[in-house]
C-alpha cells in the first residue's frame, strides 16, 4: 500500500479551501479598518489579545504581511518588502499581553534576565516605531475560527476534511483514518510537514500500535491529558505544551502512540490560509505571507 494513500484520499490545500463571501460595509484602508475586519470574523472572549499591538491605527496601509510570530529579522524583511502593516498569530515582546505587562514572565525574573528582557523590548518597540510599522495579532480569533482556522488549518495540512471529524472539543479534532501503524502514520506526517520546515517528528509509544484515529491541537492550551475523552488512537501534540517526564514517560509506559511537532510547525498553515482569505476578501490590499514553519533550524550530524 503506498504511504500516500493509506491514510487520506485526498489532500486539502489552500486554493480547494471553501472560503465564503463575508460583507463588510466599510472600505479597508488603515490598520484599524484591518482590525476590525478581522475581530468581525468570531466573536471572543473579551479582554482579547487580538488588537493593534503597537503602532498608529491611522495609518493607511500600504502593503500588509502576514506571519505566525514576528520575529525581529522577519519585520525587517517586511519593511524591505514595502509592508507597513503585519497580521501575526503569537506576541511580539515576549509575553503574552504584550506591552501591557500583565504576565509574570519576564518582568518578575530575577536579574540580569528581567533587565535583559526588557531592553530586548525597547530596542524592538524603537525599531517598530522609527519606521512606521504597525503590528496586529489574530490569536483569539484564529484558534476557534472553524473552517481555516488554526487547528482545522493543521488537519487540513495534513490531508484531513472536516468530514473525516469524529469526535471534538474546544480546539481539539479526532479524525478517522484508515487503521496502520502508528510508525507508519507518523513518517507519513513528518513528510507532510516537510514543506513547512519540519523533515522529522519526534514519536513516542508502540511503533507497531494499529491505530484507525488522530487526535490534534494546536497551541499551549491542547494539553494531551485534557482530552483523553476524545479517545484518539494516535495524538499529535505541541513541544510548548509536552512534558517528557509526564506525556512521554506515559506514551512508552503504555503504548500509546503520541507524535510531538514543533508550536510554528502547528500554526502555520492557519496563517496562510489567513492570507489567502484575506487576498480574496479584500482585494484592494496587497497581502504578502512569510512562510515560517518550525521554529527551529534542524542541524544534524549528517
Amino acid at each position: 500500500m503506498e504511504r500516500r494513500n493509506f491514510i487520506f484520499t485526498a489532500a486539502l490545500g489552500a486554493s480547494a479551501l471553501a472560503f465564503k463571501s463575508r460583507p463588510f460595509d466599510n472600505k479597508i484602508t488603515t490598520a484599524q479598518d484591518l482590525q476590525n475586519w478581522l475581530r468581525e470574523l468570531h466573536p471572543v472572549k473579551e479582554p482579547s489579545v487580538d488588537r493593534i499591538v503597537i503602532g498608529d491605527p491611522d495609518t493607511k496601509i500600504q502593503k500588509a504581511g502576514t506571519c505566525w510570530t514576528p520575529y525581529f529579522k522577519t519585520l525587517r524583511v517586511a519593511y524591505d518588502n514595502g509592508i507597513n502593516v503585519m497580521i501575526v498569530h503569537e506576541p511580539t515582546f515576549y509575553t503574552h499581553w504584550d506591552l501591557d505587562k500583565k504576565d509574570s514572565d519576564f518582568y518578575n525574573a530575577p536579574s540580569p534576565a528581567r533587565e535583559q528582557y526588557i531592553a530586548a523590548v525597547e530596542t524592538k518597540r524603537k525599531w517598530i516605531e522609527e519606521n512606521g510599522m504597525v503590528i496586529i495579532r489574530c490569536h483569539d480569533v484564529m484558534d476557534i475560527l472553524g473552517n481555516f482556522g488554526i487547528p482545522f488549518a493543521l488537519g487540513s495540512a495534513l490531508g484531513f476534511s472536516n468530514q473525516d471529524i469524529i469526535r471534538q472539543k474546544d480546539y481539539f479534532n479526532v479524525y478517522k483514518i484508515q487503521p496502520e501503524k502508528a510508525a507508519n502514520v507518523a513518517t507519513y506526517i513528518a513528510g507532510k510537514l516537510k514543506e513547512i520546515h519540519q523533515p522529522g517528528v519526534a514519536f513516542y509509544g508502540d511503533p507497531d500500535r494499529m491505530v484507525a484515529s488522530i487526535g490534534l491541537g494546536t497551541g499551549c492550551i491542547c494539553d494531551p491529558q485534557q482530552y483523553a475523552e476524545l479517545k484518539p488512537d494516535l495524538t499529535i501534540a505541541i513541544d510548548d505544551t509536552i512534558r517528557t517526564w509526564i506525556h512521554t514517560t506515559y506514551a512508552e509506559d503504555t503504548g500509546n502512540p503520541l507524535v510531538v511537532i514543533n508550536h510554528g510547525t502547528s500554526e502555520e498553515t492557519g496563517m496562510r490560509y489567513l492570507n489567502e482569505y484575506m487576498k480574496q476578501q479584500i482585494p484592494d490590499v496587497e497581502f504578502q505571507h512569510f512562510v515560517q514553519g518550525c521554529g527551529y533550524k534542524w542541524i544534524t550530524s549528517d
